[in-house]
């Protein structure tokens, strides 16, 4: 059975993980970054703004429900699928929905709210391309920054006993933090050996630039920024 490495954060690490099962391959659960809350506040009346943008589903789970509760009434313009069921959930109101790209929601978005000024629940580390392009179409966007991504570091021992010493068919990559860490963990020695063969899968190409050099012919990008994209780079399970 192929065993995958998934370096996403929990929950979605796990929820990945089953979709893996589902297929037939064997999942090594292996986080390379977490979340963690920020205290999130709203320094404007939100009638005073004319929509709220959101690129990550984290950026609901982490935000606090009074504010959520502020936030509910405004248009809520989405980058995708998943980020709209999370902001269902947390009672948005969702009018837009992307198709899973900043860059292409900002372009949809962007004539309806030129001159405008909008809110944008998000994390601490993000691109800046889907701000700086919407300033340049005239829109101020407001960010209200809900959580933090931090590296998790494993002792060797500990990212060893994950693997059960046994190599890794493939690693999915979801974020360019994930990526870097990735390429610093395979070039640990006492790690080395188990990623010799690893086919390096990207949610975009983004994420598989910030990819180091070191994996000539093993590296591959998602034909969409979505997950159902990147795991059908996997193939079929043997």
């Amino acid at each position: 059975m192929k065993r995958v490495l998934v370096t996403r954060p929990e929950p979605d690490a796990g929820r990945t993980a089953a979709r893996l099962r589902e297929r037939g391959f064997e999942p090594v659960v292996l986080p390379l970054s977490e979340t963690r809350t920020l205290p999130a506040v709203l320094e404007i009346p939100p009638e005073t703004v004319s929509a709220l943008l959101v690129t990550s589903a984290n950026a609901v789970r982490h935000a606090p429900a009074d504010l959520l509760a502020q936030l509910s009434n405004l248009p809520c313009h989405v980058v995708g699928p998943k980020t709209a069921g999370a902001a269902r959930a947390a009672g948005l109101s969702v009018v837009k929905t992307g198709s899973g790209d900043a860059r292409q929601l900002a372009e949809l978005i962007a004539p309806g709210l030129a001159g405008k000024t909008v809110l944008y629940l998000c994390g601490r580390v993000r691109s800046a391309d889907f701000e700086t392009y919407l300033a340049g179409e005239a829109v101020k966007v407001l960010p209200v920054e809900t959580y933090d991504t931090l590296p998790v570091d494993y002792p060797g021992k500990v990212a060893a006993t994950q693997l059960a010493g046994q190599p890794v068919a493939a690693v999915l990559l979801y974020s360019a933090k994930a990526a870097r860490a990735y390429s610093t963990l395979v070039q640990r020695p006492e790690l080395a050996r188990y990623f010799e063969e690893t086919r390096v899968l990207a949610l975009s190409a983004r994420v598989a630039q910030a990819v180091s050099t070191g994996f000539p012919g093993r590296l591959a990008v998602a034909a969409r920024p979505d997950e159902d994209a990147l795991l059908a780079l996997l193939g079929a399970a043997e």
